[in-house]
């Protein structure tokens, strides 16, 4: 029976098939953009998510608090230093800390500028090798920086394309940093993220040099001992820093942060993105929802002799219900079919288009089975929903007045 009520809503369905179409629009515009955009915030959270989970669970990130946007040190309440440096090696449960310099640079090469990020390299070999063990860097061609490289750096995987300059960047090529003239010794392998693959890696002293820093800090890399928990040696750090700068808790002017902090703060971040997503692409959703209620009542106008010839052979009430209830619901899903489809194709696109313009995979769509399975439910749903009145209506109607409709 139910075979038959299924067969019966999709004869009327493809009577209709240009109202049927025009009434799907609005239904797999929203499901696309819902899938579509979910799926590629979900590979763009666990690309990142992924990055800071590599950096390793003992690691620790100590920065300024920021006033306002911008790199690090731009907007600093009170910056980082040699000092506080050592008051995080002289923590309980810390093993080592690394200080870091991450600035915007004038970079010459030829006859072109570019302002770009210039980031510090340890002067320590044990340093260097902490860092290497936190990012995982590698060099494409030449090498990495080693200790006695003053005035060298290694650049990100764009240079030696034309992503930055006009002309390809070569190992021993010359650059310029605000006066003062580097070697390219090293081209770091691609790593997808915009920020590694044009970045400009110099000596932390030479760094210092040429872009006139003091004795200030932007951002402090420590690892918990072996053995320590990464949590409890932060807010001791934090602590021990409070106390040397004489703040109060809740009024420090630092942030204290290990990865799994980070991850959470990303969860939370990329939860509230994906509700607005799901508001937006609501709105249009309920625009093909309107859209399935009127084209069912017209259906029942269309077919209100058909309805009373039904009833005039013995079908109930129950079955006519039914059958109007099952076509709005497969006109739903029709249409969420259609938006899923669709939003793959999108956000392929958009996997597409970041790997070729933008030379990043973090655009890239993760489709889980549950947002699928879910996109079509709910699409079903929608059209019952939509579907529920048209369809009492046309179990309700008296079979002699719908024999005599014209």
């Amino acid at each position: 029976m139910l075979k038959d009520y299924f067969l019966h809503a999709l004869k009327g369905i493809r009577q209709r098939r240009l109202r049927s179409w025009l009434t799907l629009i609005g239904i797999f515009i929203g499901i696309a953009a819902v899938v579509s955009l979910i799926s590629l915030a979900q590979g763009l959270k666990e690309a990142v998510i992924g990055q800071f989970a590599s950096i390793g669970s003992d690691r620790i990130l100590i920065q300024n608090a920021n006033t306002g946007f911008g790199p690090p040190g731009s907007t600093d309440i009170r910056a980082l230093t040699k000092h506080d440096k050592e008051i995080i090696e002289k923590t309980k449960g810390i093993e080592i800390a690394v200080s870091r310099l991450l600035r915007t640079a004038q970079i010459n090469f030829k006859d072109e500028s570019k302002v770009q990020f210039a980031a510090s390299w340890p002067e320590k070999k044990e340093e260097m090798d902490f860092i290497l063990s936190t990012f995982s860097f590698s060099a494409e061609k030449g090498r990495l920086l080693k200790p006695g490289d003053k005035f060298k750096v290694v650049v990100g995987n764009d240079y030696s394309t034309k992503s930055i300059f006009s002309k390809k960047i070569a190992v021993n090529d010359k650059l310029n940093v605000k006066g003062f003239d580097f070697e390219v010794v090293g081209i770091l392998a691609k790593t997808g993220n915009p920020q590694f693959d044009s970045v400009v890696i110099i000596m932390e002293e030479a760094m210092k040099k040429s872009l006139n820093i003091g004795d200030e800090i932007d951002i402090i890399a420590a690892k918990a001992a072996k053995g320590q928990d990464a949590l409890k040696a932060a807010e001791e750090l934090s602590k021990n820093l409070r106390n040397d700068r004489k703040l109060k808790r809740g009024y420090e002017d630092f942030e204290v942060q290990t990865p799994q902090q980070i991850i959470r703060t990303f969860d939370t971040v990329f939860f509230i993105v994906q509700a607005v997503i799901v508001g937006i692409a609501f709105i249009s959703l309920l625009v093909g929802a309107v859209g399935i209620t009127n084209t069912m009542y017209t259906a029942v106008l269309e077919r209100t002799r058909e309805i009373g010839i039904m009833k005039a052979i013995g079908a109930k009430n129950s079955s006519i219900f039914t059958i109007f209830f099952i076509e709005s619901g497969l006109l739903g899903m029709s249409g969420g079919l259609i938006g899923i489809i669709l939003g793959f194709a999108l956000s392929k696109l958009a996997e597409n288009i970041g790997k070729a313009v933008l030379g990043t995979e973090l655009l890239t769509p993760i489709f889980p089975l549950p947002l699928i399975i879910g996109a079509l439910l709910f699409s079903f749903l929608v059209g019952t929903i939509s579907g529920l009145l048209p369809a009492l209506q046309a179990s309700k109607l008296n079979p002699v007045d719908a024999l005599r409709y014209r």
